[in-house]
């Protein structure tokens, strides 16, 4: 686990475990740091991939073990009995034996290399641990604005409901004083009816988005802080993407365990291809027991005198093995290996081709989303301009009712576009970073510096400037 995630994992614990009366107030209101910090905690997926990588580690002690001295012990103890037929002799005795053995590989290349091999998956474990982390750090942050985008979508189509409600009256009014015909009014009511219909479905999708946050957090939230309109909209920098491309090459996570990835598949070539080489290891033994385990007789049936102690035996050598003929086993192997090889070489030049063009795609699409924020931001502001000057006209006779609709219906459009251009400028930001593998909590608070604790949906889904115009 990196650093950064065991201080988050520290705060969490401070603020929902020790700290019950902020965790009750969390259940209403989350701001978004504290949605990060439960995710880090809560999240299925992270916690399956440190388990995963407390497991891999395991490896490198399990490959030293296979060049460390083994030492053995062990004994036995047997009843026998002997039954003869000329002449007639019938003897029962108990023989026990002990016995140590100690063994050290003086040669063993196959075991370097396993070990080499073990090493670099583990380095490969931790950075695709890390990934997961940073992963779970965008997972988190883009849960969190996809539901407030969802609010400020529900809120913008309650605002054109309320909109397209006062036009169907103002229609109903204006046939009453025979100043319209019925068609105005169908027209505005079918307008009405379809904003009636888009809000139910948004009020749907804000549900879903708060249901994603529990799946994170494992918590319930009825409400979150939003992000203020006075979020700085800015390129990104520096702003040239061969750089970005060049930094990601360096830096990015997946990029960097995939070097791993290969660097293991050599060594694991290099133990198959050790498999020819001879071993050789360093053996001491030490046996102690009966007499007749070593070849040492008892007294026979005739009388003759024969060794009655115990025989102790030590020994020390050295014992080499030159392997042969495996049954093409070995070459087999060396094959396979050749071939996770060329796989995982393979999987880094498509790892780093998707991460270049995911860097360049991202580059451009923060730039473009910094225009259309702008933009978009003047289009709601024209569309309100267009609505006042339909209005007026429909008063003087020069437009009608379509023609106050369509601004209407243009108007709440614009809005919605504005907020998805805002809300896919900060994801995407957040994305570019990570595709670099520059994204750290620190962006996170970057971001929730502009979190507002008074934002009201229902009126602060329009910037300021619009919402004076209203």
């Amino acid at each position: 686990m990196s650093n950064c995630t065991r201080i988050c994992c520290v705060i969490a614990c401070v603020l929902g475990v020790f700290n019950p009366v902020l965790a009750e107030d969390q259940l209403r209101r989350a701001d978004l740091m504290s949605v990060y910090q439960r995710a880090v905690i809560n999240d299925a997926k992270l916690s399956a991939a440190r388990h995963a990588f407390g497991a891999q580690r395991e490896a490198i002690p399990q490959a030293q073990a296979g060049l460390l001295p083994t030492l053995s012990a062990g004994g036995s103890l047997e009843a026998v009995r002997l039954e003869r037929d000329q002449p007639s002799l019938t003897r029962t005795r108990n023989q026990k034996v002990f016995q140590a053995n100690l063994n050290q590989p003086v040669f063993r290349l196959d075991r370097w290399f396993a070990l080499e091999a073990s090493q670099a998956s583990t380095a490969q474990a931790e950075l695709e641990l890390s990934a997961k982390e940073q992963e779970l750090m965008l997972s988190a942050a883009q849960a969190y604005f996809e539901t407030l985008r969802a609010q400020d979508l529900l809120s913008a189509s309650k605002a054109e409901e309320a909109a397209l409600l006062r036009q169907q009256q103002q229609a109903q009014a204006r046939l009453d004083n025979g100043a319209s015909s019925i068609t105005d009014l169908l027209d505005a009511q079918t307008a009405f009816d379809t904003a009636t219909a888009n809000r139910k479905l948004a009020e749907r999708k804000v549900e879903d988005a708060f249901e994603g946050l529990s799946r994170l957090t494992k918590q319930r939230y009825s409400s979150i802080e939003a992000i203020a309109h006075q979020l700085p909209i800015e390129t990104p920098q520096p702003n040239d993407s061969n750089v970005w491309v060049s930094r990601a090459v360096q830096q990015n996570l997946a990029l960097l365990a995939s070097n791993y990835a290969v660097a293991s598949a050599e060594h694991t070539r290099s133990q198959r291809k050790a498999g020819f080489a001879p071993t050789l290891d360093a053996v001491v033994s030490y046996r102690k027991g009966d007499n007749d385990n070593f070849g040492y007789s008892n007294p026979t049936d005739f009388g003759r005198s024969g060794y009655y102690g115990d025989v102790a035996q030590r020994s020390v050598g050295l014992e080499l093995n030159i392997p042969l003929y495996s049954g093409g086993s070995t070459r087999s192997q060396v094959r396979e290996a050749t071939e996770r090889l060329a796989q995982s070489e393979d999987e880094r030049e498509d790892q780093r081709r998707e991460v270049v063009q995911n860097v360049r795609n991202l580059h451009r699409a923060v730039n473009s989303d910094t225009e259309q924020v702008i933009a978009r931001r003047q289009t709601i502001l024209s569309s309100q301009a267009s609505v006042k000057a339909n209005q007026v006209g429909r008063e003087l006779g020069s437009r009608n009712t379509a023609d106050v609709l369509n601004a209407q219906r243009q108007l709440y459009n614009a809005v919605r576009d504005y907020n998805n251009a805002r809300y896919d400028y900060i994801i995407n930001t957040l994305k570019l970073k990570q595709a670099a593998g520059t994204l750290s909590p620190a962006d996170l608070s970057s971001l929730a510096m502009y979190l507002t604790k008074n934002y009201d949906a229902d009126r602060d889904f329009l910037p300021v400037d619009a919402r004076n115009q209203r």
